[in-house]
């Protein structure tokens, strides 16, 4: 435990300690907050609520958290210090786990600062604040499905961009799955359980599905599952690069 809170501190520190980590906050902030009351036409749906904010989560994470996660192993392979790393006394499971909590919690410290717009809702109107609670824990859920996926795929590769591309188009196909899109186009030839079970692998199925204001033990298990097994594939990846 202390190796795997060793290295969280590691991970969180370096992120502030340049301004980048900053140039982020304040870029995942405005966009989040031009895409709710701007494109989104907040105002002009007259309801005091934060669906639309939510709305947007997805397709804003598919390309910002990627750029969260795309240095985490990549960049130690880029300059070489991942072999410094792997030849501490720290178990591997406490290397994986401990970069991936240190974006998580840095992703959750970007969602976090959005709390003026819960504000101004309750302002504006009498918002159900516990769909909004939901929305939130959702969000942040989200967040670590696709740092998970993203960290896997930083450790294929030494280049950053390439992570990057690559870990936006596995996210892209992950978030679309449950769209009309891609059912019809399965459901014109495949069974049913075939179409549900592409479905089911959607984010914003699961996604959706919390944003009402339902925390289902089955989305918490779909988010909790597919962070531990593209941890766990990270970690292997890790390893086999070692061992290379």
């Amino acid at each position: 435990m202390n190796e795997l809170l060793a290295i969280f501190r590691r991970e969180l520190g370096g992120y502030f300690a340049t301004p980048l980590a900053f140039i982020f906050i304040v870029i995942f902030l405005f966009t989040m907050g031009a895409f709710t009351f701007y494109l989104g036409g907040y105002y002009e749906s007259g309801q005091a609520d934060l669906t639309i904010f939510f709305n947007f989560h997805p397709w804003l994470y598919l390309f910002l958290i990627p750029a969260i996660s795309m240095r985490l192993w990549a960049e130690e392979r880029r300059t070489g210090s991942i072999e410094l790393l792997l030849s501490l006394p720290i178990p591997l499971w406490a290397a994986v786990l401990g970069k991936f909590l240190a974006a998580w919690v840095f992703s959750g410290i970007a969602l976090a600062l959005t709390f003026p717009m819960w504000l101004t809702v309750n302002y504006l109107g009498n918002p159900d604040n516990g769909v909004i609670l939901a929305g939130y824990i959702g969000s942040f859920f989200m967040a670590g499905g696709y740092l998970a996926i993203g960290s896997c795929l930083s450790a294929v590769t030494r280049n950053q961009v390439i992570a990057f591309v690559v870990s936006v188009v596995v996210c892209f196909l992950f978030t679309v799955s449950g769209l009309p899109i891609v059912t019809d186009f399965f459901a014109s030839w495949a069974p049913q359980q075939v179409v549900s079970t592409i479905a089911s692998f959607s984010f914003l199925t699961h996604f959706n599905a919390i944003t009402r204001g339902v925390i289902d033990l089955r989305d918490v298990i779909y988010f909790s599952s597919l962070i531990a097994v593209w941890l766990i594939a990270c970690g292997i990846v890790v390893d086999m690069k070692k061992a290379g």
